[in-house]
């Protein structure tokens, strides 16, 4: 995947755009790229050692196993290898498995860069506790995956930190000051990079 580092933004998001769908599709459909390689299932292995954290991993769709397997492959080759950062880097997303197809993640993303507002507004339940209609479920889904996946990943038996990581991945942050706050600042950079 090519890094948002060196790419307007808008080509980085198609690009990704792209590569999810061609995840979603089957081998005769031209995807094909559903499944992780060998070394990707082993750095996940290594970083997630408990089979319940692993189930956790699996429930992911193809294309956000990939991404969270970058972020994880870009948080050691920068140099950290803290356990629980990395564990928060595969299993950051893992909220989003509740239900976002595809177009709402690319409308999710216009929305965020052209019409924050509404964003928030679809992504808040109705304020007479009825619930939420089903085409708006994708957006309160990204709004509440952090918390979502912080409740999963304590299930898990994931560590304290980790779970924190989690749940504020989103989050955020003014000058980074305490220890969590640098390991957060750091899963932002890496999620952001990738």
């Amino acid at each position: 995947m090519m890094s948002s580092k060196s790419t307007h933004p808008a080509i980085y998001r198609a690009s990704q755009f792209f590569a999810a769908l061609q995840a979603s599709l089957s081998v005769w459909a031209g995807g094909g790229r559903s499944g992780l390689s060998p070394a990707d299932q082993s750095l996940v292995s290594s970083i997630l050692p408990e089979a319940s954290q692993q189930r956790l991993f699996a429930q992911m769709l193809p294309n956000d196993q990939r991404h969270a397997v970058a972020v994880a492959r870009t948080l050691r080759q920068a140099g950290h290898n803290q356990p629980a950062l990395l564990q928060a880097a595969l299993l950051h997303d893992v909220g989003k498995c509740l239900g976002q197809p595809i177009v709402y993640r690319v409308l999710i993303v216009l929305a965020e860069a052209f019409w924050p507002e509404a964003l928030v507004r679809l992504s808040t339940a109705s304020a007479e506790g009825t619930g939420v209609s089903w085409w708006r479920r994708p957006f309160v889904i990204h709004a509440h995956h952090p918390s979502i996946g912080a409740a999963w990943a304590q299930e898990a038996g994931c560590d304290p930190l980790t779970i924190d990581l989690i749940a504020q991945h989103q989050d955020l942050l003014g000058e980074a000051i305490t220890a969590e706050q640098r390991l957060l600042a750091v899963l932002q950079w890496a999620d952001g990079m990738n």
